[in-house]
């Protein structure tokens, strides 16, 4: 169960605050954030290698985020369905929704954050629709928006991530300094991954593949810019590192 936090406060020095877990099969090959697509020479994602797209990519320049995550519906079919990894590339460079067609996508959530507010798209094999996220604090699986007492995840990790003192300024330094609480509760809060309120999870599976959290990112927009931090698993000591990004002039 993939997840996507985000906190949305306009009038902050730092308006917006974005966390990402992608959850995967082990076995999946993949690349950390850089700048790999021709097409989109603007942004900074990871790259997946079997399908070649991305769970979430960032737009510096334009100070965005966009991030994937399955949903839940009508698949599309074999014969006409193409990867979802190609939307977060899409979103992030035009701010919303691509125009594509969506009968060839399995059911998605699309999360695209900017500093004119964070918008989710949800598909569900039938029907699109927009949903503009209010001020706070919001929690997105794979199951969409549910509340606290609905998902144990969310239940745990909601109010702690609001509670959680957001960073003042776009500053440099290490990932510790800057997020504070925010990194802690990103790596898990030491939550057993096998609880069901974990985060970070892994599990093995009767077939003997692992599905597990691959990977953590820290996204922070604000005028001044971009603050992006990585972290990426199996890591032991789980160590996070700033995504080096390009000067950030407005594109």
């Amino acid at each position: 169960m993939c997840t996507v936090i985000v906190s949305v406060e306009p009038d902050a020095e730092v308006p917006v605050l974005l966390a990402g877990v992608r959850d995967e099969f082990v076995a999946r090959p993949w690349m950390s954030p850089a700048a790999y697509w021709p097409d989109h020479p603007a942004l900074i994602a990871g790259r997946d290698l079997l399908a070649g797209g991305t769970w979430l990519a960032v737009n510096p320049g334009t100070r965005r985020v966009a991030a994937l995550l399955n949903g839940g519906g009508r698949p599309a079919g074999l014969e006409v369905r193409l990867s979802r990894g190609d939307l977060p590339l899409k979103a992030a460079d035009a701010g919303e929704m691509p125009h594509v067609d969506l009968s060839r996508y399995d059911p998605f959530y699309l999360v695209v954050a900017g500093l004119d507010g964070v918008r989710l798209w949800t598909w569900d094999g039938e029907r699109i629709s927009e949903e503009k996220l209010r001020r706070g604090l919001h929690v997105i699986v794979n199951t969409g928006r549910p509340a606290e007492e609905e998902n144990a995840r969310v239940g745990y990790f909601r109010p702690r991530f609001a509670q959680a003192a957001r960073p003042a300024l776009m500053t440099g330094g290490a990932p510790e300094r800057f997020w504070g609480d925010w990194l802690r509760l990103a790596s898990g809060d030491g939550v057993p991954d096998d609880d069901t309120r974990a985060l970070v999870v892994r599990h093995a599976l009767d077939d003997g593949r692992v599905y597990a959290s691959l990977s953590v990112t820290l996204v922070a927009l604000a005028e001044s810019g971009v603050r992006y931090d990585f972290l990426p698993f199996p890591e032991d000591p789980r160590t996070w590192h700033t995504v080096d990004i390009p000067a950030q002039g407005r594109g």
